[in-house]
Order: structure tokens, then sequence, then C-alpha cells
């Protein structure tokens, strides 16, 4: 018995779920705006009623030509539908235009603002990051349509069966048996014609990887990152045959499903010709009679041409070319919802100063915080009791994967623990809104950002609580010492720091870490009250970083200070040292405390201060001391 219903059932579910897709696309439309929708629609109405108003005045001409009567109220009333047949055609393309433009940016929008929101988590998960791919408003590849695109094909498609209901009444009134004659096959042409266009899309989509793949190669020989290396290595040929495989790969299957479907447009002709045959038969047959009204039969066979035109298949790629992205961008809002769910409920807390207060450096503590990446993967931090106190200076120290950076990224809010909880001034970190505890925080990651905009915006962009101020931006410069590179070049502050604008430069590895520093000190001076540092100068000399360090302790009364460096030279100057290893405080204490241990720290500082001696660089890295 359910081998008799699942066919059934599946078949209900399919036809609900098409209906669901096709009115979630015509729902896009409300960000068009309802005159420029409505505008659409009068168009589209009128494009459609077109056929059936000719085929009728057609009529009223010819009966009119062979009665021997006035024929110029019927010439007029042709033209009149021809030209504003015209019209509404012109109309149309730009009406259809600015709708799906409109669409579009807000798709864009709205998904820009909801990638902004999510958690570092979630949006590092591959099937977020396909969904995310799948729903920009930007299509990559051939199959994708715009949700734009899209809704205003749907908005056609529903509009042309006015149409077509319009010119099957025409045909109902010359013979009722037409009507089906012509609209069956029509639609069943209209099937087989999607169908072999479905096969195009699902072709071009199962190629999506291969064309990911063929534009890495594409940009590996074209841009100047990449380039780089590709000519230095002489990789262009081998860059440009590996593009041409992936592309005919990905092209191969296509051009087989189209000699497929030219082979197989016999089916067509025999479910189109022998109705319209039959039709066409029997309506000269019946203008031909003595009774017979040529008239009709002109716009009969008017109105069945017309059907024909109306059905066609050229809206399926728009509309299902876009379904998946608006299912990809549901799929987002759902997951992001119930995200937002879980932290629903639980009041919000603000452990600012009353407003006018000065801002203070904040007492952070980690109580028994356990993390991992996923459940199947080992713990990063193991019930982790950490303080970081107000006004001093804590070096966090540790081999590769002890967990220095993971503590970082759930200080920043960027993760939430797997276990324990991180409290700020006694309030649990998930109650603080992230906005609010971020504005109080300055971190400079490892891996900072280059943005491609003036010095000036660099440095400002380090603290984006507040407006920029050049001169601000100025004094964190002066002690930094990044005020000297400014000064040597051709715009000063307003040079732009990439080479790919008019008058830009690029910076070396060194510049660039002064400016993520000048960043990390205006923000101390624009408000930030604790100060993260992860390997902020590796780039720099011993005697440069010892400067930097020094300038950035001064600060620590003002702000709390926690740094992560691979130097343990420069973390002498710390009020605490704390090493990490396996994802659990190993030793703390002063450098002279620990040193005196003679532990872990003791031998990896001796070890360094060794090899720096006999002129070597003084980090540890991945686990073994360098």
């Amino acid at each position: 018995m359910k081998q008799d219903t699942h066919p059934h059932i599946s078949r209900r579910a399919a036809a609900a779920s098409l209906v669901r897709e096709r009115l979630a696309l015509l729902f896009e439309l409300r960000h068009a705006g309802p005159a420029a929708v409505i505008s659409l629609i009068v168009a589209q109405t009128a494009v459609s009623a077109i056929p059936a108003l000719t085929a009728l005045t057609t009529e009223s001409l010819v009966n009119r030509l062979l009665g021997g009567r006035p024929v110029t109220a019927s010439l007029i009333a042709l033209g009149v539908v021809i030209l504003l047949g015209r019209i509404a055609q012109v109309t149309t393309v730009p009406l259809a235009y600015l709708v799906s433009q409109r669409v579009d940016v807000a798709r864009r929008s709205s998904l820009t603002e909801l990638a902004t929101g999510m958690p570092l988590a979630m949006l590092e998960r591959s099937k977020v990051q396909q969904r995310l791919r799948l729903a920009q408003a930007d299509p990559e590849f051939w199959a994708e349509r715009t949700p734009g695109q899209g809704s205003t094909a749907q908005l056609d498609l529903v509009i042309r069966w006015i149409g077509v209901f319009a010119a099957a009444s025409v045909l109902a009134t010359f013979a009722w048996a037409l009507a089906p004659l012509v609209i069956v096959p029509a639609l069943l042409s209209r099937s087989i014609w999607r169908r072999q266009f479905m096969e195009h899309i699902e072709i071009e989509r199962a190629g999506v990887l291969a064309g990911i793949a063929a534009d890495h190669w594409r940009q590996l020989a074209l841009t100047s990152t990449d380039g780089k290396e590709s000519r230095t290595f002489g990789l262009q040929d081998w860059a440009v045959e590996r593009w041409r495989q992936q592309l005919t790969s990905m092209y191969s299957a296509k051009w087989h499903a189209g000699l497929r479907s030219v082979r197989e447009q016999w089916k067509i002709a025999a479910v189109v010709l022998p109705p319209l045959i039959a039709a066409f038969v029997l309506t000269v047959w019946r203008a031909g009679r003595p009774d017979g009204n040529v008239g009709v039969a002109a716009a009969v066979l008017g109105g069945s041409w017309s059907i024909l035109n109306l059905l066609t298949f050229s809206d399926a790629l728009e509309i299902e070319g876009a379904i998946p992205g608006c299912q990809a961008y549901a799929e987002l809002r759902k997951e992001m919802a119930a995200v937002q769910h879980v932290g629903a409920g639980r009041p919000a807390a603000d452990p600012r100063p009353e407003s006018g207060a000065e801002p203070t450096a904040p007492l952070v503590r980690f109580e028994g915080v356990s993390f991992a990446y996923h459940d199947s993967a080992p713990r990063v931090l193991d019930r982790l009791d950490l303080e970081i106190r107000p006004g001093e200076l804590l070096a966090i120290v540790g081999l590769n994967g002890a967990g220095k950076s993971t503590l970082i990224k759930l200080l920043s809010g960027l993760y939430k623990p797997t276990g324990g909880q991180i409290t700020v001034d006694g309030i649990d970190l998930e109650l603080i809104d992230h906005q609010r505890w971020r504005s109080r925080l300055s971190v400079v990651f490892q891996g900072f950002v280059r943005y491609p905009l003036s010095l000036l915006d660099n440095v400002a962009l380090g603290y984006g609580a507040v407006p920029a101020d050049a001169d601000r931006v100025r004094m964190a410069a002066a002690e930094s010492g990044l005020e000297e590179i400014a000064s040597r070049l051709k715009a000063n502050w307003e040079t732009p720091l990439t080479r790919s604008r008019p008058g830009g430069v690029d910076l070396s590895g060194g510049e660039w870490q002064k400016v993520v520093l000048t960043r990390a000190i205006y923000a101390l001076r624009s408000g930030a009250r604790l100060l993260v540092l992860d390997e902020p100068t590796a780039h720099l000399d011993v005697m440069s970083e010892f400067e930097v360090f020094r300038q950035l302790a001064a600060h620590k009364k003002e702000a709390g200070v926690l740094l992560i460096s691979h130097r343990l030279s420069t973390v002498r100057l710390a009020d605490r040292i704390v090493l990490l290893d396996g994802g659990r405080i190993a030793e703390s204490g002063s450098h002279a405390e620990l040193m005196h241990l003679d532990g872990t720290y003791a031998q990896l500082f001796k070890t360094q201060a060794e090899r720096f001696n006999k002129g070597f660089d003084e980090r540890f890295d991945e686990g073994v001391p360098a």
C-alpha cells in the first residue's frame, strides 16, 4: 500500500515545492517599489493582450474588406493596437531592468548585513560559504541568475497566461475544440523544451567546481599578486593549459547535451504539428463553407500563432537559475535566526561606565574555559583559568598550537567557549553586546589587513567606533615612528597604500607593522581600554620591537595590554608572563620569577639568547626552538 502512495505523495510534495519557489520569486518584487512593479505589470499585460487584440481587429478589417464596407475605423483600430503593442514592448525592457536591479541591490544589501552579523564560527562553515556564494546577486557561472531576473521572468510568465486565455477565447468563438488543439501541444512542447533546458542547467551546476578551478588558473596567469610567482617559475603555459582542460571538462557535457537537444527536436514536431495541422484544416474548411467567415478564420490563425509564441520556454533559465540562490538565502536567514534565538531571552548587559564618565580598563577572567573548533576536534583550550588585569602588561607565550590565537578570538567575542565562561567586570561576556564590547578593545591580529586606502585611513580604521581624527592619527604616529615614514611619501598621509591606485605605493613588511601598531596606539587614544597584540612585530628588528613595546607599556595605566610574542627577550617588559601548554597555564610569573623557576620558559629563553648571540633569529616556531 505504501509503495502505491509514495509516488503520489512525492508528486504532491514536488508540486507544493514548485509553487512555493515561484511565489518566493514573486515576493522578491516587493523590494522594487509599488510604482515600478505596477508599471511593469501594466506594460507586460499590454504585451500579452496585443496578440488577441490584433486577431480581433484583423477579423474586423477582413470582414469589412470582403463586405465592401468602409475600413477606415478598422485600419485605425489595427494601427492603434500595433502602436500600443510596440510602445508596451519598448517600455517593458527598461521597466524590467529597473525592477530587476532594485531587487538585486536589496538582496546584495541584506545578504551583506546578514553575513556581517554572523558569528565567525558560523561564517567559517563550508556549507555557509557555499550558500553565501549561491545567494549573492552577482552570478559567476552560466546557469546562475539573480533574484531580480528570476522574479521579473516569473511575473512575465504569469501575465503571459493572461494573453494565452485571451487568445484562447478568440479561438473558442470560432470552434471550442480549437483552443485545446493549440494550447495542449504548446504546453507539451514547452515541457519538452524545459526538460532539455533543465538538463543544461544541471550540467552547468555540476560544472561549478570545474569553473572555480578554471578561474583559479586564469587568476594565476593574469593577476599581479599571483602573477609574480607564475612568471618567476615560468608557470604561464602550464596554468593556461590547466585552464583550458578545466573549461573543456566543464563544456564537453554541455556540448553533448546540446547535440541531444537538436536530435530530439522531432519530438516537439511530433507533438505540435499534427494538432496544428488539424486546427489549420478545420479553420480553412469552416472558412470555405458557404456560411464561413474568412475574417474569423484570420483571427483564429493569428490567435493560434500567438499562443505558440506566448508559451515559449525563454523564461526557464531566468526562473530556474534564480531559485537556488533564493533557497540558499532563505536557508541562511533560517540558520541565522536559529543562532540568534539561542541568545534570545537573556538580558543584555553593558559593562561600560555611565554616560560622560571616563572609560576604564576592564577586569577580564577566563573561568574554566574550554574550546574546540568542532565536536570531533581536540580541545584547543582545556579548562583555562586566566585573569587579564587593568593596568597590567600581560604576555602570553607558548609553542604553536598552545591556544594563544584562539584565546584572542574568544576574548574578542568571535567564538563562544564550549565550556566555562569569560567575564568582564563580573558580567558574562555572552550577555554583553558585542559591538559595545569591541568598542573597548583594540586587537592587532597576526594576519592583519592591508587596506587599499590612504595611509591616514589605514590607521584610523584601527578604531572605527568613532569618526576618524587626523590629529589623533598624527599623535599616534609620532609615538610609533610612523610619522617619519609618512613624511617620505609623495602625498604624505593621503598616499594610497596600493600600487593599483594612482600615486599609490606598497610598504615593506616592517613599515606595515608600524602602521598596525599605530592603529593600536590610535585606538587607545580614542577610547579603547584593552589592547591585544598577537605577534605584531615579526618584521621589526629587535631594537625597534623593544622600543615599540616600551611605548605600549607606557599606556598600561590607562588600559590593560595583552601581548603574544615569540621573542622572549621582548616579553621581559611584561608585569606577568603566562606560558600556555596544552590549552592550560603551565607557568606564570614575572620574567625573573620564571627564570628562577628554571622551567620550560627559562629553557626557551636561554635557547633564544644563545642563538641570538650567534646571529640567528631568536624566535621559536612550529613547536621547535628557532
